[in-house]
């Protein structure tokens, strides 16, 4: 069930300014709340679900009760003892997540900040408006908003009327999407927006289902819709240990690409981290792939050989201020 908010407004979970990885230039990113894939490699959890959460940062935390105290529905764990909780064999929780309603008063109690909500309601006009304020750092870099989340089709008539205001304001726009979404939904933002940024998650079908929730046929069908408009798309793909680490998925997905009309403008080879393991626990949910040790970019430098021929310019890394890359590989992927 999703949040309750007014026409005008949806839910934010961060603006983030100064971006350098998310289409050219320096940008800023607006990362809506809500996404109907729930990979489960996901680096941003706090977008998947479509209403307001609760963070319990547990290092911050002193277990004064003062949230246990205050809260309406018994949806707060007494307090133990600080070491207690912090330990690392302890399973303790702050909130008791069934009983929450997200009234959010253990927040208003918490003067430590070890509460903190997970989304906020704003309107076009308050998102634009932070946005522009590095205007200047835009004109100079190149740069300008890049729409995320979460997956911003799933926000579409709130997206179309945000990228329309953007351009009104005459800043630069990135689409970032999975591509899971009707055609029409996708065409429209695409339509108004300067580059598409494709996150392509898992060539096979049945192996995307399986980490994702969701199969790849309308994704990769939304694709190759998208070439043929003459979009300008920046593929982005991810090395993902156990799923898209080995040389072989990667000339699957370079036969793959062999099939459009036309080479891709770009694409980024983006290497997993475990950076996103903290907001799994400040969530009170353990992350799939949190054994999972991350991946340094110089190991998959030899990516963009198997690319070559699939787009105009290939990055390890994505950022907006990179170069065509041609490096020879340190080490090789393994092949199982």
């Amino acid at each position: 069930m999703r949040t309750k908010i007014f026409d005008n407004q949806t839910l934010i979970t961060q603006i983030q300014r100064f971006s350098v990885n998310d289409g050219p230039g320096i940008r800023t990113n607006v990362f809506l709340k809500g996404c109907n894939l729930s990979c489960l490699w996901c680096h941003n959890p706090e977008t998947q679900s479509f209403t307001k959460e609760l963070y319990w940062k547990n290092r911050l935390c002193v277990q004064c009760g003062a949230c246990f105290d205050v809260c309406p529905n018994e949806a707060i764990n007494p307090p133990i003892s600080p070491e207690e909780a912090k330990s690392e064999e302890s399973t303790y929780y702050k909130i008791i997540k069934e009983r929450c309603d997200n009234c959010m008063k253990c927040v208003d109690s918490c003067v430590n900040g070890a509460l903190e909500i997970v989304g906020k309601a704003l309107t076009i006009e308050e998102i634009l408006d932070e946005v522009e304020r590095d205007a200047l750092f835009y004109k100079n870099s190149g740069g300008g908003m890049t729409l995320s989340g979460g997956e911003p089709t799933a926000h579409s008539d709130f997206a179309n009327r945000l990228i329309t205001s953007a351009k009104e304001r005459d800043i630069h726009v990135c689409l970032d999407t999975s591509g899971f979404c009707s055609w029409e939904k996708l065409e429209l933002l695409a339509n108004k927006s300067d580059i598409i940024l494709f996150d392509l998650k898992h060539i096979e079908s049945i192996v995307h289902e399986k980490i994702t929730g969701v199969p790849n046929e309308l994704i990769l069908e939304n694709l190759s819709r998208l070439v043929d408009s003459g979009s300008e798309i920046w593929l982005r793909i991810l090395v993902i240990p156990g799923f898209t680490d080995s040389i072989e998925y990667h000339r699957k997905v370079a036969d793959y690409l062999s099939t459009l009309s036309r080479p891709l403008d770009r694409i980024d080879i983006l290497a997993f981290h475990n950076w996103c393991e903290d907001k799994y626990s400040w969530l009170g949910r353990k992350w799939p792939m949190g054994e999972s040790q991350a991946i340094d970019p110089a190991d998959i430098d030899h990516l963009t050989d198997v690319y070559e021929s699939s787009a105009r310019k290939i990055t390890i890394g994505g950022s907006g201020f990179d170069i065509r890359l041609n490096l020879k590989p340190k080490y090789a992927l393994p092949t199982t």
